[in-house]
């Protein structure tokens, strides 16, 4: 079993920068890929980026590349997502996942265990 919490959210102006943590527990993270996932008010939940185990590779939504940074630090079992940029669309509870497995996906269906989310807020 995995747990994982993720915190670092919060109000931020339209401009700003936020820097979202997922902790693990349970059991290393470091042989699993890791994800973010966003949901907005009445609307679906949609992937936001990925890393690999080793975080040698990533993959962004187009609409958060240039923005929004995926990280880990395996040795403190943490994932990160650097928030650079933000727009008021950024606004939605941000959720951290894994598939439990190392792959790059963006479909919500291939992720296992999943946290409860941390709001985020951008204001214009």
């Amino acid at each position: 079993q995995v747990q994982l919490v993720e915190s670092g959210g919060g109000s931020v102006q339209a401009g700003g920068s936020l820097r979202l943590s997922c902790a693990a527990s349970g059991r290393t993270l470091s042989t699993y890929a890791m994800g973010w996932f966003r949901q907005a008010p009445g609307k679906e939940r949609e992937f936001v980026a990925a890393i690999t185990w080793s975080g040698s590779n990533t993959y962004n939504q187009d609409s958060v590349k240039g923005r929004f940074i995926i990280s880990r630090d395996n040795a403190k079992n943490t994932v990160y997502l650097q928030m650079n940029s933000l727009k008021p669309e950024d606004t939605a509870i941000y959720y951290c996942a894994t598939p439990a497995r190392d792959v790059l996906r963006t479909s919500t269906s291939v992720y296992k265990y999943w946290g409860q989310g941390t709001q985020v807020t951008v204001s214009s």
